[in-house]
């Protein structure tokens, strides 16, 4: 088994055991889809979905797909306004519900990504990585994951990041499942969503000697 079945480094049960859940959930949820995607062109307009490359396995980039959260606004110099003025009233619900993520099932099943992992962050993030931060590109980028499910953005990025080589260091098929399971009732819960003070979180700027 090689390719998108099965992308080098990632471990067989691993992949198995995203297809099995993802596969029927993505055709499952595939009309919930739909009605979003009609909602966000009808209340926000075209695009309808967010595209953009992230950094996934050994840092390869791929294009991560969610439904559009934000409008594209910016000012005088052309950078895009903060994210509190772009985010939509839709937006703030998709992402109050963690339902602008369904669309990345499709990078699963592309085996771009897993149900469980380190979540894809920004490309120009790389070079900000220390040598420790960065080794939570050693496993596949997750829709959630274990700093989502101990904090999300209610904590801080050196958090976060110990959090994710945690991950990579004792990843096993039971941890994934305890993950999503913690997901689910975080979800309900709508806790860690934004940053206090912000309207999702602030920009990681560099490299922390506590991680």
């Amino acid at each position: 088994m090689s390719g998108a079945f099965l992308p080098a480094g990632v471990p067989a049960s691993k992949r198995f055991f995203d297809l099995v859940l993802t596969i029927p959930a993505f055709l499952l949820l595939s009309p919930v889809q739909g009605m979003i995607a009609l909602l966000v062109w009808l209340v926000d307009g075209k695009p309808i979905f967010f595209r953009q490359p992230r950094p996934g396995l050994q840092g390869a980039i791929f294009t991560l797909i969610k439904f559009r959260t934000m409008r594209h606004l910016v000012d005088e110099s052309g950078k895009p306004l903060p994210d509190g003025q772009r985010l939509t009233r839709l937006g703030r619900f998709l992402r109050a519900t963690s339902l602008d993520e369904l669309p990345e099932f499709w990078n699963v099943i592309r085996g771009e990504m897993s149900l469980v992992g380190p979540r894809p962050l920004l490309v120009a993030y790389l070079e900000r990585y220390s040598p420790e931060q960065m080794r939570r590109h050693e496993v596949l980028p997750g829709i959630t994951g274990w700093a989502q499910v101990n904090g999300r953005n209610a904590i801080t990025w050196e958090e976060k990041f110990q959090l994710d080589v945690w991950y990579v260091d004792h990843w096993s098929l039971w941890l994934d499942i305890r993950i999503l399971a913690m997901t689910v009732w975080k979800a309900l819960k709508r806790e860690g969503i934004t940053q206090p003070g912000e309207a999702t979180a602030e920009e990681f700027r560099g490299k922390s000697d506590s991680v």
